[in-house]
């Protein structure tokens, strides 16, 4: 079990869930001020994605997330930055003619994923270490090995910590090739990404073998989407992992009852420190990821 545990509040996301709840934040002001409650309710890190202020859908635009992060600073609030470096993966095909791309597509090389982060310099930036079928249809999520030692090599050459997304056991086989080949410094940072169809299932048991596979000296979180975003907490707790929270991966506080961020890292506390753990702080998570002390 893990006596010290990060949680990390997911803000926003790139789901097509602002109309669903109004408490997804949107512009940069708004995800700006969740990342502060979230901050003040007992978040380490906050994990940040934008999204274009007039319609809710997400975006790669560097000066929004510029804005975000300097909105952020500006309050003085300590807390660990993880900006999205996934966004450019997202590949529609035609069924019947699978050459053809299909509205919704926004997919470009490795490097062209980065642009926010060598303007900022996070303390963290994701990496997402493998391809995946996105949910059912034609939905793709693109990142090839190719793809992933160019992006790799490039935020190492940053100094930033990249925060390993693996979506299933064969991501991880791939992560843990990318610190063979001297891609990845230590500490290895991962986020073990369950109950997304159709990667690893939000099962204990697959939880558990990934865990087994995790290198020796790693630091991981864990999470799980919708209903299962809270019981998660307790399993990633229990076997040695931090957590994540927020409303990028769930919706709800209990049945039918919309929830901020701030609510949902008070109930991922609440469930830590019932556990006889306790909540990690932000100077303390950079300790154990391996980040440079806040400027």
């Amino acid at each position: 079990m893990n006596q010290d545990v990060i949680i990390t509040c997911a803000l926003t996301g790139a789901g097509n869930t602002v109309r669903k709840s109004p408490h997804v934040p949107v512009t940069p002001q708004q995800i700006a001020r969740s990342a502060v409650e979230a901050a003040d309710a007992g978040a380490a890190a906050v994990h940040i994605h934008v999204r274009d202020p007039e319609t809710g859908a997400p975006s790669r635009d560097p000066r929004l997330y510029r804005e975000v992060v300097e909105r952020i600073r500006e309050t003085g609030t300590d807390v660990v930055i993880n900006l999205t470096a996934g966004m450019g993966g997202d590949l529609v095909i035609d069924p019947e003619e699978p050459l053809r791309q299909l509205p919704g597509t926004d997919l470009v090389g490795g490097l062209d994923r980065l642009p926010h982060v060598e303007d900022l310099l996070p303390d963290i930036c994701t990496l997402d270490c493998g391809s995946l079928n996105f949910g059912d249809g034609s939905n793709l999520y693109v990142s090839t090995p190719d793809m992933l030692r160019t992006g790799a090599r490039r935020v190492q050459e940053l100094g930033v910590r990249p925060e390993l997304e693996i979506f299933d056991t064969g991501h991880l086989w791939f992560a843990k090739q990318l610190r063979t080949e001297g891609l990845l410094d230590d500490p290895t940072v991962f986020q073990l990404c369950m109950g997304i169809p159709w990667g690893a299932p939000a099962d204990p048991g697959v939880l558990q073998s990934m865990v087994n596979m995790l290198p020796e000296g790693a630091q991981w979180a864990s999470f799980a989407l919708g209903r299962m975003q809270m019981p998660w907490v307790a399993q990633s707790v229990l076997l040695g992992g931090h957590v994540r929270v927020g409303l990028e991966d769930n919706l709800y506080l209990g049945k039918g009852v919309k929830a901020t961020n701030a609510q949902l890292v008070e109930r991922a506390v609440t469930i830590v420190e019932a556990m006889g753990a306790r909540v990690a702080t932000p100077e303390e998570a950079r300790l154990k990821l391996g980040l440079k002390p806040r400027g």
